[in-house]
């Protein structure tokens, strides 16, 4: 979990404190709301990346098998 995004770290930090208190609401500011919206669609844009990428790679793949002297 290293590699999350400052605003996502401090958003779970924040949910971890709301379940430990029995909290019935968290509340976000604008700012707050933005930047953690901005971290969750660029890991999606990395993560979508990740998958076409993959889907490329494997489309290159090619494997034979003639069965020897089987």
């Amino acid at each position: 979990m290293e590699n999350l995004s400052l605003h996502i770290k401090n958003f779970n930090n924040r949910v971890k404190v709301m379940n430990q208190t029995n909290a019935k609401e968290l509340t976000l500011s604008a700012l707050d709301a933005r930047n953690l919206h901005n971290d969750i669609f660029d890991l999606l844009t990395k993560i979508n990346d990740l998958t076409i990428s993959k889907g490329n790679a494997d489309a290159d793949i090619s494997v034979e098998f003639d069965g020897g002297d089987f």
